[in-house]
């Protein structure tokens, strides 16, 4: 059965009052899900928090003391020119990277499958002992770890489809041939990364500003799909962001909804046929409240084709 995990501490996290990261998206997701009948018809989990040590799977030992150490008890810190931590943040982001591994152990203990992880900060920008782009911890990058780590999986993929490339998951993953990562992005855009990736285990598909929905399914289609059969993953991950689409002015890109079931019902697809059907989807980006929670309905009810 379908799964999705939150908390509560992840609407507190306040990167301030202008900032496109806010509650006010998981607040739409939420009223979605219940508008569409979804909220009745899945199961629903608290993230727990992870630990120092399942962080340090994914993150340089000296940069988690270091977030953790920032932490304030009021006011605000800026950790970059985007990322920012309130008094609630640390909590929202170890209930972030907590999510993923809950998702993990639910999927491996055969309890839940496929789950989505509906929980801010995002996480694919943070390097391994760097924040950026709004993220602190790689929440995907630290359930992929936590999965090769406690399951002794020997090869997991990471598909990430947010309108802005996953640097940070690419840098935590570089060259480790246990895990393929598949990235879809504008280019040339922030975080200005990706576009001339050379390392086996990246597939890195840059995109125009301008991109529409057929021509995006066409560089999926001859690029990581070819790849994700050949790689034949044990447990599929999503970085499911969905600021490229048509309405989010984060971006130039032109995807809608129906561009969303698409590409999840393709991995679906390569899920059940080389994953036992297993897929974690983590939540990324997506700055219009609207179009997100309607993207992630059409995501949620492909998903629901598992099994």
């Amino acid at each position: 059965m379908l799964a999705v995990i939150s908390h509560p501490d992840c609407l507190l996290h306040d990167a301030g009052q202008y900032h496109p990261e806010n509650a006010d998206r998981l607040y739409a997701i939420n009223n979605r899900l219940i508008a569409s009948g979804l909220d009745f018809v899945v199961q629903h989990h608290e993230a727990p928090l992870a630990d120092r040590r399942q962080l340090k799977l994914a993150h340089d030992a000296k940069y988690v003391k270091r977030i953790m150490e920032t932490a304030p008890q009021f006011g605000s810190v800026q950790i970059d020119g985007d990322t920012v931590m309130s008094p609630h943040s640390l909590q929202a982001a170890l209930r972030a990277a907590g999510a993923g591994i809950l998702a993990v152990d639910l999927i491996m203990k055969k309890k839940a499958n496929p789950v989505f992880c509906s929980v801010r900060p995002p996480g694919h920008h943070a390097e391994h002992d760097k924040a950026m782009g709004f993220c602190l911890f790689n929440n995907v990058a630290v359930a992929a770890a936590h999965a090769l780590d406690k399951y002794r999986l020997k090869r997991v993929a990471i598909v990430d489809f947010d309108v802005h490339h996953g640097n940070g998951t690419e840098d935590i993953f570089s060259g480790d041939e246990r895990v393929l990562f598949c990235s879809s992005f504008q280019h040339p855009f922030y975080p200005y990364t990706g576009h001339d990736s050379d390392t086996r285990n990246l597939v890195d598909v840059p995109l125009a500003s301008g991109t529409d929905g057929p021509a995006f399914r066409k560089a999926v289609t001859e690029h990581w799909l070819p790849a994700l059969e050949a790689f034949r993953p044990q447990l599929l991950f999503i970085s499911a962001g969905f600021d490229a689409h048509l309405l989010d002015d984060m971006s130039g890109l032109k995807l809608v909804e129906s561009d969303y079931g698409w590409i999840t019902d393709e991995l679906v697809s390569i899920a059940e046929k080389h994953a036992q059907g297993r897929i974690v989807s983590m939540l990324e980006g997506g700055y219009n409240a609207e179009a997100l929670a309607r993207s992630v309905v059409s995501h949620l009810n492909a998903l629901l084709r598992v099994g």
